[in-house]
């Protein structure tokens, strides 16, 4: 085992002729060794830094024995809800419990708990009274500060209150996790370790907070919306790791969190280290009885070519937890992956997706985030592409093209999103060309997101017009390539600011344009975006106006309904939206009419394709 996978119980510890690990990894997901998993990532970093990690996942937190696979670590507790917040991975957005869990071995359900973080720091703290415990992962890393948390519907502590651990490793937490291993190994106490950049600790002595920011009280953020939406904007402008400031928050007067300023980006050589360290490519080999981990089939044979995204749209959370200054690795290592998956006895032919946050960003925006930073109250591309804005696709175009030539690959895909308004800022359409003739298959993926002006300014997204001009310019290139091709719109319904009328906008378009999306995302409020702010405050922090909120359930399904108006069985919900918004004209049978005035005949034993 010395040269296989990482220890997954005692026995395997043993084999390894070690007495103790020096961290218990424990995980709410199953155990996949590969660089697109967290755990895999932090667990062979820190052996490559020479310490005894072991991993404990999913464990059953019924049991307060469980926690004690190993014994009492040298150094302290690792914990992760997983790859994934774990009321994503449970609920649906309508809060219904998900029937499958793409991380758990053949797929099923409930083998975490609710909030899994604060639940394994708990179940651990019951047997291990003064342990040090250092959480990580989306779950801790978006939940650092008081947060909005959809699913019990009210402001929520530090998830480092709750949990009861001792530090939050946030953002990408290679360096991080690294230093505080050292430090805990120097013999420094868990409650010195206050100053790692890309952490969050917790004080009694407000004196020793130094160089930082004071954010509202969290009794106020809990009592007052406009007090949380300030809170949030101080929050979100201080993500980036060169002009980012120590923030803290006070709890009932006596206790203070403080977040460290993030990590600096890791360099391509650094990066390059990290995908090079001797992952097994597979899931532990005791999953295989029960059907694999069906997110490993998602991304066996797919490259991450980047991490971070300037992007910056606002339901999504990347600037908080990956930054928006763009990391990349080199060719030369990515290439070293490609070749191993072609070594593969699984593999086809086929590399699945070159890319990460967004597919063709290979590098910072501009120059001078590297040394300044991104831009506290600028963004990269919206409303418009910065002026200081490097495109600049040669450099992807050629990685494709490298892997497209190896020996033993027939195509190699582009499945992670494009910015179509960073193409469209190239005035060399080179990489629409190569996309086009090599890259896809039939159809395109893209996310427009909405059509309405309205919403998309709420999503920090281009204009319609944008996309547009993407769709004339992606259908032209097709045409002189002769390929018969098309970009299927990724949509959503209900994010802060779409009233009815939007919705309707929307399907009017869908129907001008001959469009029938078959796959639609209700807006799904998580922590750590500024949708969410907007969803929970009703304003919108960067310019504390208001801003509408469709929250009504039922008037979410209308909007959803609209976009899927040619499915009969939207037929009453689509009609009630039309009637309320007094658009009858699109009710009957002209040409420009959505749905006819009779509702029609559905037939049950029709397949239902969702």
């Amino acid at each position: 085992m010395a040269e296989g996978f990482l220890p997954l119980n005692k026995k395997e510890m043993l084999e390894r002729g070690w007495a103790q690990p020096d961290f218990v990894y424990i995980s709410g997901d199953a155990y996949v060794d590969h660089s697109s998993f967290a755990m895999a990532i932090i667990s062979r970093v820190l052996e490559a830094n020479g310490y005894k990690v072991c991993l404990l996942c999913q464990p059953d937190w019924h049991n307060p024995e469980s926690i004690t696979e190993y014994g009492e670590p040298r150094l302290g507790f690792l914990v992760s809800a997983g790859n994934m917040d774990s009321m994503v991975n449970h609920y649906t957005v309508a809060k219904k419990r998900r029937s499958s869990d793409a991380y758990s071995p053949g797929g099923k359900i409930g083998m975490r708990p609710d909030y899994a973080t604060i639940v394994y720091c708990n179940l651990i703290r019951r047997t291990y009274k003064t342990a040090p415990i250092i959480i990580g992962g989306i779950e801790a890393s978006l939940r650092r500060m008081g947060h909005y948390d959809y699913w019990s519907d009210k402001v929520r502590r530090s998830i480092l209150l709750d949990s009861g651990a001792d530090l939050i490793s946030y953002g990408m937490g290679e360096r991080s996790i690294v230093e505080i291993a050292d430090a805990l190994d120097g013999g420094l106490d868990v409650k010195d370790i206050t100053y790692i950049d890309g952490t969050v600790y917790k004080t009694r002595n407000e004196d020793i907070i130094f160089d930082a920011i004071r954010l509202p009280d969290f009794e106020d953020i809990q009592k007052d919306k406009e007090t949380y939406a300030k809170s949030f904007l101080i929050q979100y402008r201080n993500t980036d790791p060169f002009n980012g400031k120590r923030l803290y928050e006070c709890y009932g007067g006596k206790t203070f969190v403080v977040q460290n300023p993030p990590q600096k980006p890791l360099s391509t050589r650094e990066m390059d280290a990290v995908y090079a360290l001797p992952y097994m490519r597979d899931y532990h080999p005791s999953y295989k009885k029960q059907g694999g981990i069906p997110a490993w089939g998602e991304i066996k044979f797919s490259l991450t070519s980047n991490r971070g995204c300037f992007g910056e749209c606002n339901f999504c959370a990347l600037t908080f937890h990956q930054g928006r200054i763009v990391q990349a690795r080199s060719h030369e290592s990515i290439i070293a992956e490609a070749k191993t998956c072609i070594k593969d006895p699984d593999f086809k032919g086929y590399i699945h997706d070159v890319g990460g946050p967004t597919a063709e960003f290979r590098k910072p925006a501009c120059k001078k985030q590297m040394t300044y930073g991104a831009c506290m109250d600028k963004k990269c591309l919206y409303p418009k592409p910065c002026p200081n804005l490097e495109v600049d696709h040669s450099d992807y175009v050629s990685l494709l093209k490298e892997l497209r030539e190896l020996p033993g690959v027939k195509k190699v895909f582009v499945r992670s999103g494009i910015r179509f308004d960073y193409l469209l800022a190239d005035p060399d359409d080179t990489f629409l060309r190569e996309l086009c003739m090599h890259h896809i298959s039939g159809q395109l993926r893209v996310a427009p997101e909405h059509i309405s002006d309205n919403v998309l300014s709420k999503m920090g997204k281009p204009q319609v017009s944008v996309y547009n001009r993407f769709i004339s310019a992606f259908d032209k290139m097709n045409k002189q390539l002769g390929m018969d091709q098309y970009a299927v719109p990724y949509l959503m319904s209900s994010h802060p600011g779409s009233t009815i009328k939007d919705a309707i906008a929307l399907a009017e378009y869908l129907h001008l344009h001959h469009l029938n999306p078959q796959q639609v995302q209700d807006y799904y409020p998580t922590p750590g975006t500024i949708s969410t702010c907007m969803y929970y405050t009703g304003l919108d922090p960067e310019t504390m106006k208001p801003v509408y909120v469709a929250s009504n359930p039922h008037e979410k399904a209308m909007q959803r309904a609209l976009i899927q108006y040619r499915n009969p069985a939207n037929y009453d919900l689509v009609k009630e939206a039309l009637t309320k918004a007094h658009r009858l004209d699109l009710i009957g049978n002209s040409p420009k009419c959505l749905i006819p005035s009779k509702k029609p005949h559905i037939n049950k034993n029709r397949r239902n394709h969702k």
